[in-house]
């Protein structure tokens, strides 16, 4: 699989577009996802559409708790399940800032492993992987993004949401749109008096 630095540089710059793709590319893209990893090897094309695809979902996320308060957002069905089987089995896990070794050590997984088999049939696509920021006051750059199991990403994220250290960010980019918002208003009337 391509190393995180891979992924990071695949980011698109600030109002690009990723391609456009035909209804017949997605639907084979989608069919090729589904399938599982034994299947393929490393075929690098597949790995560029997992990549494309997690960060897709990272940037989308990312956007979203920048313009929602995070508080009172729901990301599925089930989240009260997963927060309290998350605070029951992770009780003194800390959200904001993660240590790797609480989710990738040989330890870690033994421990993570029946927590997240334990939503297989509630969540869907519970196994697949995804980026995960390690501090969550930053964004989804190369040193502060890991891998994770969507269902870890989902633990940890609503816990991050109602503990609320999602909020800042929320809270930031609310103080940046209005500044701007003002910004504008300001030069609109100054140039209507001109």
């Amino acid at each position: 699989m391509a190393g995180l630095g891979s992924l990071v540089r695949i980011k698109p710059q600030p109002g690009a577009q990723l391609p456009l793709r035909s209804g017949a590319e997605l639907i084979s893209t989608a069919q090729a996802m589904s399938l599982p990893a034994d299947a393929y090897g490393n075929d690098p094309n597949l790995e560029m559409m997992w990549a494309m695809k997690a960060y897709q979902h990272a940037e989308i996320y990312f956007n979203l708790i920048c313009s929602v308060d995070p508080r009172f957002l729901k990301l599925t069905k089930e989240d009260d399940q997963i927060y309290q089987e998350f605070r029951k089995q992770f009780r003194d896990m800390k959200v904001d800032v993660l240590d790797q070794e609480e989710l990738k050590s040989e330890a870690a997984k033994l421990r993570w492993r029946p927590f997240c088999l334990q939503f297989q049939a509630l969540v869907e696509d519970f196994n697949y992987g995804t980026l995960l920021r390690l501090d969550c006051s930053k964004d989804y750059v190369e040193e502060n993004t890991i891998f994770a199991t969507r269902i870890q990403f989902f633990a940890v994220e609503i816990a991050r949401n109602r503990e609320g250290h999602n909020t800042p960010l929320y809270e930031r980019s609310t103080r940046v749109k209005t500044a701007s918002t003002n910004h504008e208003e300001a030069r609109g009337e100054n140039a209507a008096h001109t």
